[in-house]
């Protein structure tokens, strides 16, 4: 191909190049060649284009002449202009051009001799070129067929300029872009101004307590007036009360009578009247203040009579506090208003239109708003009740040991153990990395071994070059199922052995943790088969030879360089046109470089043993006498967890251990940068935390939790009963796995308790409670492999993953949690029938 411009061709050199080559730009002209080619994204499509196919057909090779280029020479001074044979003939005989040949070649003598653009059929080798004038004839006749094709297309159409499309779509889709960017921010503060507006017009809810005292032979009673048509009762009482369900026959109890009388009038001709009974259990030793709720359905506006009276097996008196309050939407509409802020809370967290913590904060002020408008507001002493600052204080201090303990090298030293271990095998080392990872999370709490393991598993890619995020969901998704085995592994299974009535139905810590986890260990060994399945087609190494890098440079390089190209003449419109074809091929080339690398990357390292001494050289422990404060602090902490479980003389909670660890270390390593310490801490993670707590109890504040348990015992109660403890445990533990996913499984247990509970006393029903109980246990612990926000430590290890580079989002958690999920609930729901409905375990 052979172009001519009838002026001087300038074009700007780069700044990197005008480095590279200045001592040969101090000997050009003023209008010598530059390069200065700008950011072009080639669109892989204008090679597809009809001019561009023929211009690939025609031209092999792209010769740009013009009159203006003057190579000087230092001892010729500028008394000699090329012309164009001069260009032509250059310095060509010992060119051997390939598909990395280089646009824009320099001679030896600092004398520009050409430019070579090649199409995908140019192979490569020598080619010389004749000096004779009819090889240069030859030449100029190609490159002017060629040229003369390429602009009769441009000049002819203004039905089809590629170039020009290609601006237009560039404009097109930079605009869609920013008006997308502009229209989500403008809805969203949009939304927040609506609800804060919302939030801001009701005041919060201010009943007072009243102080009563019932006993045996006295009772109270009162009347509530004032209450709105087709509106909800919610009355809160407070005593010592036990929880849970009870015998009537041999336990205490009291009975609250919610009646409301409907007099005659225009729409009915009868009295019609509703009456609400509620027993609470009473606690045997009267020392613990409960508060329990429920919500009554009203009829009208008429009058209310509430009546509590105590059945108690001696004459004493026993002391209860009481408030009411009218809500005006009904418990439908609360349960559909719940769905939709949690199911908005997940597309804003699915697609990651906001950061997740942003999400939840969002969510929970929609949910405040809701509150606020049927007439529930809480105050601002209320919503920071709701947050488990217990959990928020493990994470604090687990993050600050963890940050300190980094500064010692363990995290570098156990990787090229677990390397060493596994014998330079990758699948064995990840593995053994889920294994550890599922015993520890079985004695420890998920996020605590989450905390430690997070830094040594993204350690240990890096030195290998393996990508972290895949290590780590499959590291968090086995800690979830551990944590499932014993009874304080996951914090589902704390409740439920802390239950009171379910400990007189024989379900301790022995009972409960033997039968978990014989069926754990079921689903632990099937999971390992299956997760390779799913990393059977996945890109686990990371690292890239040297020549793929090069090559990724240079592919930018020219991009970038056609990016500049503006095509405002013909000749500038066929030259770009010929650098997007260029990085087609090298893009090409590097598509299959890529193939060839990692087949040869997923063969086994046959020189484990010499990449293990290479390692155990560059990551060694850094500090020993840190190393040792870190260990026996870290040590003390574990062992006060362990003994936090077992022994009830010990008064510290979890969050307050780990705490006083945190504070134990940082005066024994005498850290006196301390904003270092804190720029480690993931404050994200502890603002999401505190947003999910606080939306979690406003959705169930909007009856959400209560809405499924009920609707559960609705459905297992139409069941024959022949069949009827097969589908309660396939349903309680699909419901469980299902709603854990979403929701937190903490809140869910804990109303689930009851309703099972009374679920089994029910003679209508006649099931027993230990299946239901490990159903519900099985799929609370399981099911928080589904979504990244259904379990505690699924977020944490997210936020560790994002600290250091590589996070990972809802949906790639998703690709491979969900399906784990779906897979340890079938076997555990297995397990449940083949030990309850085959071997009849339920005594």
């Amino acid at each position: 191909m052979y172009l001519e411009n009838k002026t001087s061709l300038e074009i700007e050199m780069s700044q990197t190049a005008s480095q590279g080559h200045q001592g040969r730009s101090s000997l050009r002209s003023p209008k010598a060649v530059a390069g200065n080619f700008g950011e072009l994204c080639l669109l892989e499509g204008i090679s597809e284009r009809l001019d561009t196919q023929k211009l690939q057909q025609s031209a092999g090779q792209c010769v740009i002449h013009t009159e203006g280029f003057v190579p000087i020479r230092q001892e010729d001074g500028f008394r000699k202009n090329f012309s164009a044979v001069n260009i032509l003939r250059g310095k060509t005989n010992s060119a051997n051009l390939t598909e990395r040949s280089p646009l824009l070649r320099f001679s030896q003598d600092d004398s520009i001799t050409y430019m070579t653009l090649h199409d995908p059929s140019f192979v490569g080798g020598e080619e010389p070129w004749n000096n004779g004038s009819l090889d240069v004839e030859r030449r100029y006749r190609l490159g002017s067929e060629v040229t003369s094709l390429s602009l009769s297309h441009s000049s002819s159409s203004e039905k089809y300029d590629p170039l020009e499309n290609l601006n237009l779509s560039f404009r097109f889709t930079s605009n869609v872009k920013c008006c997308f960017k502009v229209s989500k921010t403008a809805t969203i503060f949009a939304f927040v101004v609506l609800c804060s507006l919302f939030f801001s017009m009701y005041p919060d809810r201010d009943n007072p307590w009243r102080m009563l005292a019932v006993s045996p032979t006295e009772s109270f009673s009162m009347n509530v007036t004032d209450f709105r048509d087709n509106a909800l009762l919610k009355l809160q009482v407070a005593g010592p009360f036990a929880g849970g369900m009870i015998d009537l026959t041999t336990q205490e109890y009291i009975l609250i009578q919610v009646e409301q009388t409907e007099q005659p009038g225009q729409r009915r001709r009868r009295t019609q009247q509703v009456t609400h009974n509620w027993t609470i259990p009473l606690h045997a030793e009267r020392s613990d203040q409960i508060v329990e709720t429920k919500t009554f359905e009203m009829l009208n506006s008429d009058p209310i009579a509430i009546t509590i009276q105590a059945f108690l097996q001696d004459n004493e008196v026993v002391p209860l506090s009481m408030t009411h309050q009218p809500l005006y939407v009904s418990v439908e509409t609360q349960v559909a208003i719940a769905g939709i802020i949690l199911a908005g809370v997940y597309v804003l967290i699915i697609f990651e239109i906001v950061h997740r913590t942003l999400a939840a904060m969002l969510g929970s002020l929609a949910a405040l708003a809701a509150l606020s408008i049927i007439g529930n507001r809480p105050s601002l002493v209320t919503v920071v009740e709701w947050i488990d600052y217990e959990t928020l204080a493990l994470l604090f201090g687990m993050m600050v040991l963890v940050a300190i303990f980094s500064e010692t090298g363990f995290f570098d030293y156990c990787a090229v153990k677990a390397y060493q271990l596994a014998r330079g095998k990758v699948w064995p080392m990840i593995i053994i990395l889920c294994l550890i990872a599922a015993i520890l999370s079985a004695f420890l709490d998920n996020v605590t071994t989450m905390m430690l393991f997070t830094p040594v598993t993204i350690r240990l890619c890096e030195v290998l070059n393996l990508d972290p995020r895949h290590v780590l969901i499959a590291e968090v998704i086995f800690t979830n199922i551990g944590g499932a085995a014993t009874a304080v592994g996951d914090p589902p299974n704390v409740i439920i052995v802390s239950n009171q009535d379910l400990r007189r139905e024989g379900i301790d810590f022995a009972s409960f943790t033997g039968y978990m986890f014989l069926g754990i260990c079921l689903v632990l060994f099937t999971s390992f088969p299956f997760l390779r399945m799913l990393y059977w087609n996945k890109k686990l190494y990371n690292k890239e030879s040297i020549e793929i890098v090069e090559l990724k440079h240079e592919i930018l390089v020219w991009r970038q360089t056609a990016q500049r190209i503006n095509p405002a003449s013909r000749e500038e419109t066929a030259v770009k046109c010929l650098l997007m074809q260029k990085v087609l091929n090298l893009e090409s080339l590097l598509r299959n470089m890529m193939k060839t690398f990692q087949r040869q990357i997923s063969q086994e390292d046959k020189n484990w043993e010499q990449n293990i001494q290479e390692l155990q050289k560059k990551h060694r422990i850094t500090d020993k006498v840190l190393l040792v404060k870190c260990v026996s602090v870290l040590g003390v902490v574990i062992f006060m967890f362990f003994l936090n479980s077992f022994i009830p003389s010990i008064h510290l909670d979890l969050g307050w251990i780990a705490i006083l660890g945190a504070l134990w270390l940082l005066v024994l390593a005498d850290i006196q940068d301390f904003e270092i310490i804190l720029h480690r801490v993931e404050w994200a993670t502890l603002l999401f935390f505190a947003g999910l707590f606080v939306l979690m109890e406003a959705l169930a504040q909007l009856q959400l939790i209560d809405y499924i348990g009920e609707q559960t015992a609705l459905l297992i109660k139409a069941v024959p009963e022949d069949q009827r403890l097969a589908i309660a445990i396939i349903l309680v533990m699909w419901v469980s796995a299902l709603a854990s996913s979403l929701i937190d499984n903490i809140p869910f247990t804990a109303t689930m308790i009851p309703v099972l509970i009374n679920l089994s006393q029910d003679a209508d029903v006649n099931l027993p409670v230990k299946p239901l109980i490990f159903a519900l246990a099985m799929g609370a612990c399981l099911g928080g492999n589904g979504t990244l926000i259904g379990a505690s430590a699924n977020v944490v290890c997210a936020g560790i993953a994002e600290q250091h580079g590589y996070g990972f989002s809802f949906m790639e958690f998703f690709k491979l949690g969900f399906p784990m999920m779906i897979m340890t609930c079938m076997i555990g729901m297995c397990y449940l029938l083949a030990t309850h409905i085959g071997l009849g375990w339920n005594m």
